[in-house]
């Protein structure tokens, strides 16, 4: 990966939309080159795909929550279970497998607190095999997430 690559895909992420030309222009490539990277990038798994970014509070989900998930058994069966039961909750918009002292770490979106109250009580604690679950309330979005892509070099190196 060069830095025209590595400029292409920053500039992807900041517009997804954007045309080649407009991302030749920006980039500084003619039309052709950056096309057939943008192919390379897609084809080497590198771009896996493109989306449009949802505002879940204009939708109103305006809560998050992040919920922490400890199982009473971490054998594989477990595993399985839990994470085939998350499949029927639209609520839950992430979920990573974690190390430590929790087994998962949810993410949940709802209308409001009494919409989570719900989930929680209603949904999350019937499935089989929770043993504890801890939640913690995000006061605001600090930095958003985009894919980390290397730096430039600078012009001192």
């Amino acid at each position: 990966m060069d830095e025209f690559d590595k400029r292409i895909l920053r500039s992807l992420q900041a517009d997804g939309r954007m045309s080649v030309n407009e991302l030749s222009e920006q980039i500084g490539l003619s039309p052709t080159p950056v096309s057939r990277r943008i192919k390379n990038l897609e084809q080497s798994g590198v771009i896996s795909g493109y989306a449009a970014v949802i505002d879940e509070a204009a939708l109103g989900y305006e809560v998050s929550v992040f919920v922490s998930v400890q199982l009473d058994k971490q054998i594989d069966e477990a595993l399985v279970k839990f994470e085939t039961a998350l499949e029927d909750l639209d609520e839950v918009v992430d979920c990573w497998l974690m190390t430590g002292n929790r087994d998962y770490l949810l993410r949940v979106a709802t209308t409001g607190l009494r919409d989570f109250e719900k989930f929680l009580v209603g949904r999350l604690t019937k499935i089989k095999g929770v043993a504890s679950i801890e939640s913690s309330i995000p006061l605001r979005r600090v930095k958003a997430g985009q894919s980390r892509v290397p730096r430039l070099a600078s012009q001192s190196e």
